[in-house]
């Protein structure tokens, strides 16, 4: 028997999910979109439960349950630079809850205020921190476990599915993704452009405060001396995500962890929604061909949305973008 909070009774958020996404006329700008609701947008949600799950490489994960006693589970991976209450995250974790779901958001490695503890952190294609979650949400017996993912946590999400492809959980029902940077290298080229440098230089200035307590901790193996002259993620994948992570420079990391060559091995129904006019995002991150995507995995590209955005003023407070989750998710639950 599924118990909901009073505030999240009854709203039957999928049934009014408009096709397709139409925001008002001053939200028609991607840059707009990306940067609204990291400014404006705040979501109520109750405290959550917190849990530190240890990794097989003596490392921890830090977790957000919301629990109300389901019987199936929505486990959502935040972005770049991202936690798990970011408002995106909440806005979804609220809305899924409202329709009877509990729900666990994750921290990658060094997100959420808490630094982990291995010289590695987190990259676009560490889909063994996701399965030791995944694997941590099926221990509480769990019939249905659903999985979702922004940004940089879609391209997990994406990878991860396709990896295990034939060898999935089969409690394990499908997916939704937003705003997927399915090409990792693309995607880099395009936060390398001069028009994209306010975006850049965020995540430049957020990673660097943990590469240099990263520094602190580990001094022979990382060197954060000239920092301040990366511009982008060709230098910083070079210079740190690739020689921590395993791989051999940026190009062979992007190569081996960008989700598009692997979206045809998915085995489960699987939503990417990557609008149109995302800055973030280069074109081969709107695939059509069947024989990229296979039989299980669609793509729909709005006009408008931006990164992460998908605004909607709506009374309720729910974006575009979770009535279209609760929409697909319908399909299959």
């Amino acid at each position: 028997m599924v118990r909901q909070p009073p505030e999240l009774k009854g709203q039957n958020l999928h049934r009014r999910v408009q096709y397709p996404y139409r925001p008002p006329v001053w939200l028609r700008n991607g840059h707009v979109q990306s940067i609204w609701p990291t400014l404006f947008r705040n979501v109520e949600m109750p405290a959550p439960q917190t849990e530190v799950l240890a990794t097989p490489d003596n490392d921890e994960l830090h977790l957000d349950w919301y629990r109300q006693n389901s019987d199936r589970i929505a486990v959502i991976s935040h972005g770049l630079e991202g936690h798990s209450r970011r408002p995106y995250v909440l806005g979804l974790a609220k809305a899924l809850m409202a329709e009877g779901w509990d729900v666990l958001a994750w921290n990658f490695r060094s997100c959420g205020g808490n630094m982990n503890h291995q010289p590695r952190f987190y990259h676009s294609g560490a889909t063994e921190d996701l399965h030791t979650v995944v694997t941590r949400a099926l221990r509480d017996s769990y019939k249905n476990v659903f999985l979702s993912g922004f940004s940089m946590g879609g391209n997990l999400t994406l990878l991860y599915l396709g990896q295990q492809s034939e060898q999935l959980d089969s409690r394990i029902s499908g997916a939704v993704t937003y705003s997927v940077p399915v090409d990792l290298a693309g995607s880099a080229d395009m936060l390398a452009l001069p028009s994209r440098r306010i975006y850049m230089q965020r995540f430049l200035n957020d990673l660097y405060g943990k590469m240099q307590e990263k520094a602190e901790r580990f001094p022979d193996l990382i060197d954060i001396s000239d920092f301040k002259n990366i511009r982008n993620f060709h230098q910083f994948d070079n210079r740190y995500t690739a020689p921590l992570h395993g791989f051999k420079n940026a190009r062979d990391y992007w190569a081996q962890c960008s989700a598009l060559s692997r979206l045809n091995d998915i085995r489960v129904p699987s939503l990417m929604v990557n609008a149109a006019d995302d800055p973030f995002l280069s074109a081969a991150c709107y695939p059509e061909s069947k024989k990229v995507l296979g039989r299980h995995v669609k793509v729909e590209a709005p006009r408008w949305g931006g990164h992460v955005g998908f605004v909607e003023h709506a009374k309720d407070g729910y974006y575009w973008s979770e009535r279209r989750v609760l929409d697909f998710v319908g399909n299959f639950v």
